[in-house]
């Protein structure tokens, strides 16, 4: 499996952006699914990950309540939803995705096996 990031851009404080990471294979929903984010100079922080089928999520506390992640199987995509973006919210945004696992409440980047490319979101005050 492969996963191609996309939706970053440029917006002001307050605004919302929609990111997507599609994957190749037919396997996705053997898959949990997360993003992380990696600003200048910092190590790459957990986001929100999503559990195969979709029924459950978990979020970094600095996030909920703001960003949504979700799945669509059929598609073999998995979105991030952001809204009232910051600009500590600032990075580049990477999806990630392990199989074959029990657990999927996963907040660590070495859990994860797989990566996309990463797509930047920037946020201006």
């Amino acid at each position: 499996v492969q996963l191609q990031a996309s939706g970053g851009g440029s917006v002001q404080a307050g605004g919302s952006l929609r990111l997507s990471c599609v994957a190749s294979g037919r396997t996705f929903n053997t898959y949990v699914m997360a993003w992380f984010r990696q600003a200048p100079g910092k190590e790459r922080e957990f986001v929100a990950a999503i559990s195969w089928s979709g029924s459950s999520t978990y979020y970094a506390d600095s996030v909920k309540g703001r960003f949504t992640i979700s799945r669509d199987n059929a598609k073999n995509t998995v979105y991030l939803q952001m809204n009232n973006l910051k600009p500590e919210d600032t990075a580049v945004y990477y999806c990630a995705g392990v199989a074959g696992v029990h657990n999927w409440r996963r907040s660590g980047a070495d859990e994860y096996d797989i990566w996309g490319q990463g797509t930047q979101v920037t946020v201006s005050s």
